[in-house]
């Protein structure tokens, strides 16, 4: 245990010594003193270092084990030599050899910083051995920021002395005697420029006649020539571009063959972005030594064109750096084209029916591809005639509901989520006429009448009609899921651009986290290769830098991300889909960049690992709280309450408007008559029952009549009986005018019926209670001496009822009033008749 605890504090003090921290301007000088080659990682404190190239510098230098070689991390906030680096260091790699400013890079280009060191190192030796001169270099973009703050301060100085100022808002600098254009600062804030390279078709190639041959391959690869220059180098061109080269043996050779004779000078971009262009285009011409080229990449154009060593038909950019100088050198003049811009993608659901899903699945598919259209989500699966129904609902009621349901449930078909600029308008287009005959005579091509199945009237294809009805269709067959997405330490340094194609392919990124894995968590998450050869040193990689969790969140996400990043072997995913991120990013089968959860039982597993409990919207977002996903909740059942509502509304609203109609025609009647109707239609207890709907109606629709009608109803209960027989006369018109105001109250809470069926059994209390009160005012009605006048036994019933009303809120009073009115009225109605 002890052994374990040693190792394991070494193993810290190795890392530690690893890189050197610097952060006065002391112990910049201390450094800048010492012999060696020093890579420092310059940066500021709100950023911090570097943390994706800490796995890059441990893996050269445990390769190399060069005592030359070590590397520090410099903060430029309190390092006065660094003053320039303020706000412009994210990230920037200065290479020191002995205080001696020797290379620049800038960006996590792993690469490009691997490849640096190698040569660096090399010539460091040779100067120490005294074969090789150090030679020093001045920082480009440093150097280009203070040729311009220079100009300007001169500028201001000829403006204050009353002379005309350079034209430098004519967006041109001088920059190592070449002329630049930089842009005002409005211009480039607001406008993005392509990504370019340059390109040179070499003296050989050019003499061979090849030429025409090359550009015609290169514009096959569907990259775009932006310019096109026949020239001789000179030699002081030759040896600045090839300045790099300058230590190796066939130097000299190589200027004097670039300036043998014509070359071609080439700007590329490619797209709407040029994104990429500066690899894709390497990757193209193939490895340096013609040799190499025609071993590993027979197809490269090197490979095709080369002879030897450095005539080898083509020269490309290594770096964005190096292609701006490079342009800068050649084209000081040109303008790089403004980046168009990503289209906006249309997503669409494509439905291959059973039928043809059977018999011409592939061939549909390669048809779909040719089309240009991204199949973005895709699934086989099986519907049943509930589910089918349920789909194509709204076309229930016409003649081929039954037939289309039928088929649509009579086996596997496939669910597609096509992406394209016209998705939508365009897989319709694909499909052609939804009437077979018709498909066949105007559109004998599309698919619905190419596939037509002989006897069946129904289409084999769907297609969604806006882009509206695609999302909700998207949603039946692609409902939202979680997959757990992880870049892995080599490939770290790309996050960024990893994680815009992660945005690309329509994936929300509801949760991240950038850690170290322990080895005891990278052996549990990945416990499930335990088995495996390359297990150890699975965990271990995992374990040898950061590395980023990120829960994706899309329509089917497990298995879109499993097919955004490709096949396990980078080498494998170059050849079969050479677009995805492990063939972009990856460098061999066990440092792959990126890694995915297997099937959405694994996902959850390791989600739960990383991340713990995550609730989830019904978006994909991450829900903060209970709270939330019961509003969500909430939301759901209310859209689909205003939409069951909104579909009985205007039928029970002209139903309404008839009994108005009704109500008004038979307004002369007496209440007499219109009580006795009314009971005739409806018996007592639904009467009630529907009286007790118009009084909540009442309640928050007529808040200044319930008070009107309160405060009339309560003045009985304050007035002494002989009173009552005055006010006795008053009370008829009152009862004439109910049945109107209880026919507007009905049509009005017509729609609101069936929410009242859950408080069906408190009003089945309350009738109880109605029957209970109105048997007390029977008994006293008998106990009266006969030969009173008609309306003195309903006298009575009020006042005794009064006092219970007064106990009750005014609401409740006006519920209850209403209803023994009525009761009342028929009473009286009855006895007539």
């Amino acid at each position: 245990m002890a052994d374990k605890k040693k190792a394991s504090m070494a193993r810290r003090k190795q890392e530690i010594q690893l890189q050197q921290e610097i952060e006065t301007q002391e112990e910049w000088e201390d450094v800048m003193s010492k012999e060696g080659l020093y890579v420092i990682d310059v940066y500021q404190e709100w950023c911090g270092p570097c943390v994706g190239m800490v796995g890059v510098f441990k893996k050269i230098k445990n390769d190399l084990g060069d005592p030359l070689l070590k590397y520090a991390v410099a903060k430029a906030d309190t390092i006065d030599a660094l003053e320039k680096y303020r706000g412009r260091c994210e990230p920037c790699f200065l290479f020191y050899a002995t205080g001696v400013l020797v290379a620049v890079i800038r960006g996590a280009n792993s690469p490009q910083v691997m490849r640096t060191v190698t040569e660096q190192l090399q010539q460091e030796h040779k100067v120490i051995d005294g074969s090789a001169e150090r030679k020093e270099i001045k920082d480009p973009y440093i150097s280009m920021v203070d040729t311009m703050d220079n100009d300007m301060e001169e500028d201001e100085e000829e403006a204050e002395e009353g002379r005309p100022a350079s034209k430098k808002d004519g967006k041109q600098m001088r920059f190592k005697g070449e002329l630049v254009n930089f842009g005002d600062e409005n211009d480039r804030s607001q406008e993005s420029k392509k990504e370019v390279t340059v390109a040179v078709i070499k003296p050989d190639a050019v003499q061979a006649g090849k030429v025409d041959e090359i550009l015609e391959e290169i514009r096959a690869k569907g990259i775009e020539i932006l310019k096109d220059e026949e020239r001789t180098m000179t030699e002081e061109e030759a040896s600045n571009m090839y300045t790099h080269l300058q230590d190796e043996d066939f130097y000299k050779d190589l200027i004097a063959f670039m300036t043998s004779g014509p070359s071609h000078i080439l700007v590329l971009t490619k797209g709407r972005t040029g994104e990429n262009i500066i690899n894709e285009f390497r990757d193209l011409i193939g490895p340096t030594s013609v040799e190499e080229a025609k071993e590993k990449q027979p197809e490269s154009l090197r490979a095709k064109h080369g002879n030897q060593t450095y005539m080898n038909a083509l020269h490309g950019s290594s770096s964005e750096d190096q292609a701006m100088r490079e342009l800068a050198f050649f084209f000081p003049d040109y303008a790089i084209p403004v980046a168009e811009g990503k289209p906006k993608l249309q997503r669409t659901l494509a439905l291959i029916r059973p039928d043809a899903f059977k018999h011409h699945k592939d061939e549909v598919l390669q048809m779909i591809h040719e089309a240009g259209f991204k199949v973005a989500l895709q699934k086989e699966m099986s519907l049943t005639k509930e589910m089918a129904q349920d789909f194509y609902k709204e076309h229930e009621g016409q003649e081929y509901f039954d037939e289309l349901t039928t088929r649509m449930s009579s086996g596997p078909l496939m669910a597609l989520g096509l992406a394209r600029e016209d998705a939508v308008e365009g897989w319709r287009s694909m499909l052609g006429p939804k009437e077979l005959d018709k498909a066949k005579e105007e559109a004998p091509d599309s698919l619905r009448a190419k596939f037509a199945v002989e006897d069946v009237v129904i289409n084999q294809f769907h297609g969604s009609d806006s882009e509206a009805a695609a999302q909700k269709e998207l949603d039946f067959f692609f409902p939202m899921q979680q997959t757990m997405a992880v870049i892995k330490p080599d490939a770290l340094g790309t996050k960024d651009e990893i994680i815009e194609k992660v945005h690309d392919a329509g994936f929300k990124i509801a949760a991240r986290k950038e850690t170290q894995l322990s080895r005891e968590i990278a052996e549990e998450f990945y416990s499930d290769h335990k088995d495996k050869d390359y297990y150890n040193d699975l965990v271990e990689h995992m374990a040898s830098g950061p590395t980023m969790f990120m829960v994706l969140s899309r329509e089917d996400a497990v298995e879109g991300w499993r097919s955004l990043i490709g096949p396990t072997d980078p080498e494998k995913a170059k050849e079969e889909s050479p677009e995805s991120l492990r063939a972009l990013y990856g460098g061999d089968i066990l440092k792959n960049a990126v890694h995915g959860s297997s099937n959405p039982e694994r996902a959850k597993e390791h989600i739960q690992k990383i991340f713990g409990d995550l609730k989830f919207t019904c978006d994909g977002w991450l829900a903060k709280d209970e709270e939330e996903m019961q509003d969500q909740d909430e939301k759901k059942e209310e859209a689909a309450g205003e939409e069951t509502q909104q579909t009985t509304e205007g039928e029970e609203q002209k139903e309404g408007e008839e009994k108005k109609e009704e109500g008004t025609e038979g307004g002369e009647q007496t209440t007499e008559q219109q009580e006795e109707k009314q009971g005739d239609i409806e018996p007592p207890t639904e009467q009630a029952e529907e009286q007790e709907h118009e009084a909540e109606a009442a309640k928050t629709e007529e808040p200044q009549q319930q008070e009107q009608t309160s405060t009339e109803e309560a003045k009985p209960t304050e007035e002494e009986t002989p009173k009552e027989e005055e006010k006795a006369p008053e009370e008829t018109p009152k009862t004439e005018e109910e049945p109107k105001q209880e026919e507007t109250q009905k049509e009005e809470e017509a729609p609101k019926e069936e929410e009242k069926t859950e408080e069906a059994p408190k009003e089945e209390q309350k009738e109880e209670e109605v029957k209970q009160e109105e048997e007390a005012p029977k008994q006293e009605e008998e106990a009266k001496p006969e030969g009173g006048e008609e309306t003195k036994p309903e006298e009575p019933e009020q006042k005794s009822e009064e006092p219970a009303k007064t106990e009750e809120t005014t609401e409740e009073a006006k519920t209850e009033g209403e209803e023994k009115k009525g009761e009342e009225t028929k009473t009286e109605g009855e006895g007539a008749a």
